[in-house]
């Protein structure tokens, strides 16, 4: 039977997250697969797929930072935010220069309130935003924080995009590398940087480098992992995300059924607890003077 762990995935252009877990499953011959950080299907790049024990600890890794290189046109806004939706304004972008993008990058960075894509999965009174606006439904979601600590330009040009038969526009293509916290929106930042210079923009490629530890180093395309499913075992997986602490043989009795443990005080807010062999137990946190159980793995 395949292990717990964790399978750094390269997602293909044209694929969505879930078919890239529908594929694992056939592959790893369990039902036991997820996913941590869903990747729209324009998009390529690191996509986590847990497998049996793993698949519980997927949701404890969502809160870490993501790393993109991504392409943003300006001059052309599209119903979508990317090179998928309808264009929905086209005023060009031959007067912006580059010193009128980098000045304007720094307002982006930091704790920001971003307004999240329309169509997107979010759920609205119990449907997905994306479903509302394509049934012709106006849809205005609310501004949620996200934190946004790089956001580079790395090269610019200057090309001309079709909008309707006989009408080209001038557009600035935009190559920049963002590093964000999740829940980052990339198609709206490359969104509101077109509003901010009043010509509109959209995103035209992504491709995620890393999340969180996890990087393109260490992820395998499908083909690869037709051959060889290179699991992250779960121990590892725990310390690479997780602060760890160690508990002795009574403790690791209590851990495993899931009961607090008094006067212990953990190195994090939340820590993985481990053996002194190196086996992952469960996640904890910090209560007062004791630690409580978040999750138990064994």
């Amino acid at each position: 039977m395949t292990g717990s762990g964790l399978l750094v995935v390269d997602k293909p252009s044209g694929w969505t997250s879930h078919q890239v877990v529908g594929r694992v499953r056939r592959l790893a011959g369990t039902r036991k697969v997820g996913h941590a950080g869903t990747l729209d299907p324009m998009a390529t790049g690191v996509l986590l797929v847990g497998l049996n024990r793993a698949t519980r600890l997927l949701g404890h890794l969502m809160l870490t930072e993501k790393e993109y290189r991504a392409t943003i046109r300006l001059g052309v806004g599209t119903l979508t935010d990317d090179a998928e939706g309808e264009v929905t304004t086209a005023l060009g972008a031959s007067a912006v220069t580059e010193s009128d993008v980098a000045a304007l990058l720094p307002q982006f960075r930091g704790d920001i309130q971003q307004v999240p894509t329309a169509v997107s999965a979010i759920k609205v009174n119990g449907v997905r935003s994306y479903a509302r606006v394509r049934a012709g439904e106006q849809v205005e979601l609310a501004a949620r924080s996200v934190r946004v600590s790089r956001y580079d330009l790395v090269d610019v040009r200057r090309s001309g995009q079709p909008v309707t038969p006989g009408e080209m526009v001038d557009v600035l293509d935009l190559e920049v590398l963002v590093e964000c916290s999740s829940g980052t929106y990339i198609r709206a930042l490359a969104r509101d940087l077109g509003a901010a210079l009043g010509v509109g923009g959209h995103l035209t490629a992504l491709r995620r480098t890393r999340v969180g530890p996890f990087g393109l180093d260490q992820a395998s395309t499908l083909d690869q992992a037709a051959v060889e499913l290179d699991l992250i075992d779960i121990d590892d997986v725990a310390r690479r995300c997780f602060p760890t602490w160690t508990c002795d043989e009574e403790q690791a009795s209590w851990v495993r059924h899931g009961r607090r443990l008094p006067e212990v005080t953990l190195p994090a807010e939340t820590s993985a607890v481990m053996t002194g062999t190196g086996e992952f137990l469960a996640l904890y946190r910090q209560v007062g003077p004791s630690a409580e159980p978040v999750s138990v793995f064994v």
